[in-house]
């Protein structure tokens, strides 16, 4: 949720608001000793009430309301036929005349307009009290006139943020619609055979800024497309599956958020299980244990493993591991690197075998990059390992070729 939905067009739809905006709200109508505060937001022809603070009369004015503009003083005032300051409202014809000032009713009213960076008008920050105020004077204005424009500074932020919000919709949208990325394909090698064992299947977006996949997908979550944008990748990751290697698993990423949705078992329903992993990517974190363990046991209870990644980064990581009994544990990279120059990263390897071994766990180290690393893995009993001295991930053609000459030539023909 945003500081302020200060910004959205939906009319009649309660906001939460910043601490500051409701503050400066507070501030300013006590300071005038009036009943009322509020900003507004123009929409169409109507005035919608974004920030309130109005105890005991929230009936008059609250959070979403909408009251068409020419049935308030706002159009008068940016006019000039009324000024920002009104003392006693039945002081002025036209506020007299208005039906609003003896139906709520307002004598004393002052309002200063909202703008945008532009300089359109975004709306108005008002206070009133159903009782005539002579005191008010010029000092008070400039004071309104002063606060508002903290007030404005928050909705200017908003805007920008909403902005940049939905310039990230889009392009997500765009991505997904137009399949504006390609899946690459990484082989999971034994260690001992050097056989394919299994295939990660990765992404890499086409659409600009290029930038790394991690990237594109925090965006994605940023704006609630998180999980759209993955099933999308995993969907065109599958379709593949009947050309890798025979004996060979597929590993297809997915994070706890989109495990969650329950939208994976029916997409991979379709496919033989015994070949299907999904790997749990723990980089967003589980905020609702109940609901992915409810998911993850349907996926075992089709035949699909689980696996997950990152195994050992740390105390939250190994925690998670735990509960939940992974098929497949894949170490993290960090135990990986220069573990032939480091005793304490082979504990912690050494550590992760007996782990996996007691479980009944495969497991696969990432991010093999030296030989040394390679074989110091294998000497400790890690039995599948993939990283770049091994394969680069590949684009499918690529990879057909390498591991899968007949059916290379059969998917070109």
């Amino acid at each position: 949720m945003s500081r302020l939905d200060v910004i959205g067009p939906h009319m009649g739809q309660p906001a939460d608001v910043p601490d500051v905006i409701t503050d400066t709200i507070r501030t300013m109508r006590t300071h005038l000793g009036m009943e009322i505060g509020y900003l507004s937001e123009f929409v169409g022809d109507d005035l919608v009430f974004r920030a309130v603070d109005a105890p005991g009369l929230e009936d008059l004015a609250k959070i979403g309301d909408a009251r068409s503009r020419s049935e308030t003083y706002c159009n008068h005032i940016l006019s000039g036929a009324l000024p920002q300051l009104m003392a006693d409202t039945l002081d002025y014809p036209i506020a007299a005349a208005l039906p609003i000032t003896q139906a709520i009713p307002i004598r004393a009213h002052v309002s200063v307009p909202i703008e945008r960076s532009d300089g359109s008008i975004y709306g108005m920050f008002c206070c009133l009290s159903p009782q005539p105020n002579k005191t008010l004077n010029d000092r008070d204005l400039q004071l309104m006139r002063s606060f508002a424009r903290l007030a404005q500074s928050e909705v200017q932020r908003e805007l920008e943020g909403k902005s940049r919000r939905q310039a990230t919709l889009d392009v997500i949208h765009n991505v997904v619609e137009q399949q504006n990325f390609k899946i690459v394909y990484q082989p999971i090698f034994s260690l001992e055979t050097g056989d394919v064992s299994g295939v990660e299947a990765l992404c890499r977006f086409e659409a600009e800024p290029y930038r790394p996949p991690n990237l594109w997908f925090d965006d994605a979550a940023g704006v609630g497309l998180g999980e759209m944008l993955e099933v999308c990748v995993i969907e065109a990751a599958i379709a593949n599956l009947h050309l890798l290697p025979p004996g060979a698993y597929l590993s297809l990423n997915a994070s706890p958020q989109t495990v969650a949705t329950g939208l994976l078992a029916p997409i991979l329903q379709a496919f033989p299980p015994e070949v299907l992993v999904v790997e749990v990517t723990e980089h967003i974190g589980v905020s609702d244990w109940a609901t992915l363990d409810r998911e993850l046991d349907k996926l075992r209870d089709m035949g699909i493993r689980i696996a997950i990644d990152d195994a050992g980064a740390g105390y939250a990581g190994l925690q998670h591991m735990v509960r939940l009994r992974p098929d497949i544990i894949k170490l993290d990279r960090s135990l990986v690197d220069r573990v032939d120059e480091d005793p304490a990263r082979r504990s912690l390897c050494a550590a992760m075998v007996h782990y996996a071994t007691e479980t009944g766990a495969a497991l696969v180290a990432e991010g093999i990059e030296r030989k040394e690393e390679e074989d110091v893995l294998r000497s400790l009993g890690v039995h599948l390992g993939q990283g770049f001295l091994l394969a680069k991930p590949m684009p499918l053609d690529a990879f057909l070729d390498a591991y899968c000459p007949t059916k290379s030539q059969a998917h070109v023909n």
